[in-house]
């Protein structure tokens, strides 16, 4: 910082009382009066310039909270109980569909798919009738509604279950046809293409999984060999739920044979 300076040098007094000694003297020198001053003048305004420039701006770096172990690991089984929950439910759909389809043998099962109008709204008809085998070629539907008969005799007849109700204003008897082999062949083939679509579902609900652990990995909340070693279990369990899916199939396709 440079100050613009003036100076003007002034000299009151400069006398000498005795003039310099000749030759040979030796009087030293003697000041009546001597005041030399000088006076500095500041510019009236000057301009500072302070030490941290005005460009200059603090950056602050956002703060992000790092993820505790105790809550990673409450995402992580999170997704684990989301996974055998969708899991087990995709099992008894696919076991649900199965015991719809009829195999000559009674099953209340079979009319789980009926839905009855009941007052206006649709209803299933296993709420609001009692379904039970009296042997093992014919189901019995007591309603617990009188009046709701005509309604449940018009949904078996509307529904696929290829049964003809026996209303004697009671309860409804249904008689099970025997199967021909060609229907059971028929049959055979909806159970595995069912089955194909429950294996297809379990492995969806694996590939979601995966999809939720690499984001983890992204977050830094899991390292790559985590997400192979839980890639690794998440396939185990996959597996032993498709073994469920063929487990169940086989038993169908037993019934469905079974003359």
């Amino acid at each position: 910082m440079s100050l613009l300076m003036s100076a003007t040098t002034h000299i009151l007094s400069s006398n000498f009382h005795n003039s310099l000694p000749l030759s040979g003297a030796s009087s030293p020198r003697s000041f009546t009066s001597s005041s030399h001053y000088v006076t500095l003048k500041l510019p009236t305004t000057s301009t500072f310039t302070p030490l941290i420039s005005t460009a200059f701006q603090f950056r602050t770096t956002p703060f992000v909270k790092a993820a505790t172990m105790d809550e990673i690991e409450a995402e992580k089984a999170s997704i684990e109980n989301d996974v055998k929950s969708r899991m087990e439910r995709t099992i008894e759909n696919v076991r649900s569909n199965f015991n719809s389809i009829r195999t000559g043998r009674s099953n209340p099962a079979m009319l789980d798919k009926i839905e009855v109008e009941y007052y206006g709204s649709p209803v299933s008809l296993k709420s609001i009738a009692q379904i039970s085998t009296p042997d093992a070629s014919s189901l019995l539907v007591q309603p617990y509604d009188k009046s709701s008969l005509k309604a449940i005799e018009k949904a078996i007849v509307s529904s696929d279950v290829g049964m003809t109700p026996n209303n004697d204003g009671e309860v409804i008897r249904l008689s099970i046809p025997q199967l021909t082999s060609d229907r059971r062949k028929e049959l055979s083939k909806i159970v595995a293409k069912q089955t194909e679509e429950g294996k297809v579902a379990l492995r969806n609900i694996r590939r979601d999984a995966l999809k939720s652990y690499e984001k983890l990995e992204k977050e830094k909340k899991l390292s790559e060999d985590n997400v192979k070693d839980l890639s690794s279990d998440l396939q185990k369990l996959t597996d032993e739920y498709i073994k469920k899916v063929d487990t169940i199939y086989k038993q169908k396709e037993k019934e469905l044979l079974t003359v």
